[in-house]
């Protein structure tokens, strides 16, 4: 399948340099770029057939994670906001598990895709996993799985839905919770997002859906999956330096193997 059959490049033309800086600015200005109809109905449904087709290969898992995605400070109590526990569950398939021809590698490949991304996001360049399984992913939520509230640790982070879920599943986020580069990690702001004392914006995306997310910064969770339909989302991860690999606990964590 050619970049022109996945892509709607009519409504999203990635070569043009005047789009490129409107998406550039308005995911500086909104931390949250979201291209509804990116990938054409016709990719979307192979990639949603390829999932279904290997979600038996998928690895479930329920873990329990602090909002900071490292492990418990004794320095702080138990209850303390630093070292409170979300759930967060799911199930994924991996990049080796991915079809040599899936319309998603074709995307994840392209040139144009990744100029552009590089120009939207400020990236010099972008370089695929070094390890096997962290380049392309399908994250599965069957009913009642979520993903807790989180800061994410990279500076960026590019979905495409596949399958939205019948009810529940939105996506939720607080800008500007914390400054990680500064060591400001608000602990009293973060409390009252746990708490449900902070209004939240929310994503509900149809397939199709392109969001770049910046997510150092920005709290956020998937809400449980409400609905019979398995909510189903592909991740494109990219780094900024060629030979880079997820590390072996992550690797272990996230997908129950290291290759």
């Amino acid at each position: 399948m050619e970049l022109d059959g996945i892509v709607d490049l009519t409504t999203y033309p990635l070569e043009d340099q005047s789009f490129r800086a409107r998406c550039r600015a308005a995911l500086n200005e909104k931390g949250v770029l979201v291209m509804p109809g990116f990938m054409t109905p016709e990719a979307t449904e192979s990639v949603r057939a390829e999932g279904s087709a290997n979600r038996d290969k998928a690895y479930f898992c329920s873990q329990n994670h602090t909002v900071y995605l490292s492990a418990p400070d004794p320095a702080f109590s138990a209850d303390h906001t630093r070292n409170r526990m979300v759930v967060s569950s799911k199930g994924c398939i991996t990049d080796d598990q991915v079809p040599d021809d899936s319309a998603l590698r074709t995307l994840y490949n392209a040139a144009v895709f990744r100029d552009f991304l590089c120009e939207t996001l400020g990236e010099t360049e972008l370089h695929d996993y070094a390890d096997s399984l962290s380049s392309i992913n399908i994250h599965y939520a069957e009913t009642g799985q979520e993903l807790g509230w989180h800061f994410d640790n990279s500076s960026f982070a590019i979905t495409l839905m596949i399958e939205p879920p019948e009810r529940g599943g939105s996506f939720e986020y607080v800008r500007d919770t914390r400054n990680a580069d500064a060591g400001e990690m608000n602990y009293e702001g973060v409390a009252q997002v746990l708490n449900g004392r902070v209004e939240v914006e929310r994503l509900s995306m149809n397939a199709g859906a392109l969001v770049l997310f910046r997510g150092r910064n920005a709290i956020h969770r998937v809400a449980p999956n409400e609905g019979a339909r398995t909510r189903m989302l592909a991740v494109l991860a990219y780094n900024s330096k060629p030979g880079v690999s997820l590390s072996e606990e992550a690797r272990m964590t996230f997908y129950g193997r290291t290759g």
